[in-house]
Order: C-alpha cells, then sequence, then structure tokens
C-alpha cells in the first residue's frame, strides 16, 4: 500500500506540473492571436515551426528515455553507466543536427519556406537539441523519483516563458517609444521571431537547473552498453516518429499543400482554433498519466478482474470527455473569445478536433492489450494505417476544402486506429467492454452537439443570452442522464470528496 500511495503522488506530481504547465502556455494563445493578424499568416509560422520541433524531438531522442530506464535496472548495469551513456549519445546525436543545420542553414531554410527568416530554423534548431538532452535529464530525474525538481524545473521555464512573451508583446512596444535608447534592440515587426527567441533563452537557462546531474556524465560512454540499448530503442523510435506523425503530419505538410501566404494565413487560423479543442488533450493527457501505471499493476496482481476494470474505466473515460465535449460545444460562443475575432472562420474544426481526440484517448486505452501481450510492433502497425489515412485525407482534401480535411483527418485517422485496435485486442487479449451505454453517451452527445447548432442558426442566431441558456439545459440533460445511469459512480466520488473535506 505504502508503494502505491508513493506511485500515486508521484503520478500526481508528473501530471499536475505537465497539465498546469500546458494550461499556462494555452494562456499564450490570446496574447498571440490578438497581438498577430490572422491576415499576416505569423501564427502559421508559429504552428509549422513548432509542428517541425515536435517531430525532431523524438528523432533526436530516439526512443532513449525509455530505454535508460530499461537499462537502468537491469541487474548487472550500473544505473550512472546507463544515464552517462544515454545523455552523452543523444547530446552527441543533438550537436552533430546544430552543426548540420548551422552548415546548410541557406538550402534548408529555402526548402522549408522560410528563406525571409533563415533564423528562425536556427534557433529552433539549437531549441530542439537542448529539449533532447533535457528529456534524458528529466527521466533521470524521474528514475530517481525526484518530482518535485521534476515539476519545479518543467513549471520555471513555463513560468519564465510566460514572463519574457508578456514583456516582449506587452511591455516592449510601450518602452520603446518612451526610452527608445534602451529599447534599441527592439524591432516591432519581428513578433514572430520574439516567440522563437523567448524559447532559446527559457529552454537554455533550465539546463542550468541540471548542473548537479551532469556531474554524473564522468562515468563516459560504454560502446557495449550502447549497442545493446539501439538494439532495444529501435522500435521505440519507429512507434514514435508515428505516434508524433499523427499528431503534426497535417500542420507540416499544410504550407506545401498550400503555398505561399495563403498557405500561411489558413495554417494560422486552423492552429489557433485547435487550440481551444486542446482542452481535451490536456484531459486526456491528464489520464494517461494516470492510468497507464494502474494498468500494469492491475495486470499483475489482479488478473481477470483488471479486464473489468478496464472495461469501466474505459466508460467512465468516454462519459467524462464527451462531457467536456458537450461543454465546450455549448460554450463555444464564450470560448471562442480565447482568440480575436480575425481567426473565428475557423471554430467549425473545435468539435471535430475534440472528437478526434476523443478517439485517440480510446485507442490509448485499446492499446493495452499489445502492451500486455510484450507485441508493441502491433502498435507502430496501427498508429502507421492511421497516418496514411491522415496524410491521404490531407492532400486529397486540403486543396477542395482547406483546413477543414485537416481536422477530419486526424478524425479519421484515430478513428481507424480505434476500431483496428478494437477488433484485434478483442481477438487477441478480450475486455468485456460494455458497448450499449458507450454507444448511448455518443449518441446523446452528438444529438446536442447537433441541437446547440441548428437550433441557434434558425431560432435565435442574434442572441448570446438565449444561446447561453438554452444549450445549459442541453448540458445539463448529459449531466442528469450520467447520474441517472452511473449513480453508483457519482455517489462513489461524493462521499470521496466528502471524506477528504472532513480530514
Amino acid at each position: 500500500m505504502g508503494k502505491f500511495k508513493q506511485l500515486l503522488g508521484e503520478t500526481a506530481i508528473y501530471g499536475l506540473s505537465s497539465i498546469i504547465g500546458r494550461f499556462l502556455n494555452y494562456l499564450l494563445v490570446p496574447l498571440y492571436t490578438y497581438k498577430i493578424a490572422a491576415e499576416s499568416g505569423g501564427y502559421g509560422v508559429v504552428t509549422n515551426v513548432y509542428a517541425y520541433t515536435a517531430f525532431l524531438l523524438v528523432l533526436l531522442t530516439f526512443g532513449m528515455e525509455t530505454t535508460f530506464f530499461r537499462f537502468a535496472n537491469k541487474d548487472g548495469v550500473n544505473p550512472l553507466k546507463a544515464f552517462s551513456t544515454s545523455s552523452l549519445a543523444v547530446g552527441g546525436v543533438a550537436l552533430v543536427f546544430v552543426a548540420l543545420c548551422t552548415l546548410f542553414l541557406g538550402p534548408l531554410s529555402s526548402a522549408l519556406g522560410y528563406s525571409a527568416h533563415p533564423e528562425y530554423i536556427e534557433i529552433m534548431a539549437i531549441v530542439v537539441a537542448l529539449d533532447a538532452f533535457q528529456a534524458i535529464l528529466f527521466a533521470y530525474l524521474r528514475y530517481q523519483k525526484r518530482a518535485l525538481k521534476f515539476a519545479a524545473l518543467k513549471l520555471s521555464f513555463v513560468f519564465l516563458n510566460i514572463g519574457l512573451n508578456l514583456f516582449i508583446f506587452l511591455a516592449a512596444p510601450s518602452l520603446a517609444q518612451s526610452h527608445p535608447a534602451l529599447m534599441s534592440w527592439y524591432l516591432p515587426d519581428y513578433q514572430v521571431g520574439y516567440i522563437f527567441v523567448v524559447n532559446l533563452i527559457c529552454t537554455s537557462l533550465v539546463t542550468f537547473g541540471f548542473l548537479p546531474e551532469l556531474k554524473n556524465l564522468r562515468y563516459g560512454f560504454d560502446s557495449g552498453l550502447m549497442k545493446q540499448m539501439l538494439k532495444y530503442t529501435w522500435p521505440l523510435l519507429l512507434l514514435g516518429i508515428i505516434g508524433i506523425m499523427n499528431q503534426v503530419a497535417d500542420k507540416i505538410c499544410y504550407r506545401f499543400i498550400v503555398p505561399g501566404p495563403e498557405g500561411e494565413v489558413q495554417l494560422g487560423i486552423y492552429g489557433a482554433c485547435v487550440k481551444i479543442a486542446m482542452i481535451m488533450a490536456m484531459i486526456t493527457q491528464a489520464f494517461r498519466y494516470a492510468y497507464e501505471p494502474f494498468v500494469f499493476g492491475e495486470n499483475k496482481a489482479e488478473g481477470r478482474k483488471s479486464k473489468e476494470s478496464q472495461a469501466k474505466v474505459m466508460k467512465y473515460f468516454v462519459l467524462f470527455t464527451l462531457l467536456a465535449f458537450v461543454a465546450v460545444v455549448a460554450y463555444l460562443d464564450i470560448l471562442k473569445y480565447i482568440i480575436k475575432s480575425d481567426y473565428w472562420e475557423g471554430l467549425q474544426v473545435v468539435p471535430i478536433v475534440m472528437m478526434a481526440e476523443i478517439f485517440m484517448g480510446i485507442y490509448f486505452n485499446l492499446s493495452f492489450w499489445y502492451k500486455l501481450n510484450d507485441e508493441t510492433w502491433w502498435g507502430a502497425i496501427i498508429s502507421a494505417i492511421g497516418c496514411i489515412v491522415l496524410l491521404a485525407i490531407n492532400f486529397v482534401f486540403v486543396p477542395k476544402i482547406g483546413y477543414v480535411a485537416c481536422a477530419w483527418g486526424g478524425f479519421a485517422g484515430y478513428g481507424v486506429c480505434m476500431v483496428i485496435s478494437y477488433f484485434l485486442g478483442q481477438k487477441k487479449n478480450p475486455v468485456p467492454y460494455n458497448l450499449k451505454p458507450i454507444f448511448g453517451y455518443f449518441a446523446l452527445a452528438l444529438a446536442i452537439f447537433f441541437a446547440c447548432k441548428y437550433l441557434k442558426e434558425f431560432l435565435y442566431p442574434d442572441s448570446l443570452a438565449i444561446t447561453l441558456v438554452v444549450n445549459t439545459l442541453l448540458l445539463l440533460v448529459y449531466v442528469a442522464v450520467v447520474m441517472y445511469n452511473e449513480w453508483t459512480l457519482v455517489k462513489s466520488v461524493v462521499s470521496g470528496v466528502v471524506r477528504r473535506v472532513k480530514r
């Protein structure tokens, strides 16, 4: 029980630090969209460049975080030797990557469409190299169970990033007018560039927080150990590449499908509206942090009961994420003010992207059959099929319907992964999922979505007050149905909260 409580405590710290961090960074979206006009395409550049960095981070870490954990806990391997070997390997690859980007900066920036601002590529190359190196350092903190330092460093980056962004976008323009000599470095039209510069500053400063851990690099590089690590890590790299492509492929490809300023403008609108839908991503991430260790532990200890638990959790995940879906749909007329009105034309993608995120969460839940069976290569195959579907929809339909095709691509890609994983899983490691209530909650949520959409469109298109009242009532219908059907769960949650309050 003590170990279980420790696990829950550490999971809460890791999860909360990541979720709080994502939420606080989420607050930069209004700042960017209100300060960077949609027609400038600037936010499209930000969306595109960060998609590249997410993909490159997977390449540069090449699965070594998980590999470090595996070998640090392996009999006959010195954990510090595993740390220094994996750190030096990732650091060496990162240095080579930065050197190559610097050497070929001209042709590289031209190929990516940034010949006018090659420094964007140079800055973000350094950032992603530092992030890759820090990934192993953060993994080492997790290995040492130093959750508080992990959270402190993660949140220090977030607060510093927000502070510098607020200074650049809010304070600097006024200071440049009142103190021109002091602010001679400031360029009013370089807003996008400053976003990347701030990221570089914050990432670099966080590295200094790892000075005590960096001393362990003195254990050196073990080539024999590295060969074993590479043999273990290459399937993880493949799975990671396919997984991240499912998340960022549309944002990377968009500027090639729709080249020039028009593509940047459309991508900026899509990227800004997707941020509203990321409320769902934060919920699914919290679920993943807590649920993965639970499943592996339950499977080892409980056997058949573990499968029953998985079936129950699947249903609860669906009903809670659909509650978030309905809530966002119901109050989208308020939530849309997170972004500037220039970007509102893209709000139609929000419910599609949110549903795609729910599909991804269900796919994650369904994926345990191949993890528990040690057949993780199935994950690569299924994810690759989903990625192919996503890319096909993007290349075929983006020229016809624009960025809306990106949303439908994610919806279809994760939907295909979800369906394939379900049917394969039921053959190889069946779980007694109760599909009737799951389909019922989906039907109810979709009915409420269409009611919110079409009642407003036909009956009260110009009344925000009536819209909010009617949508709130529709949201309460969903809540009432859930409470009626899941009263045992509701009672258990309420009694648990009451006990904690009394303590």
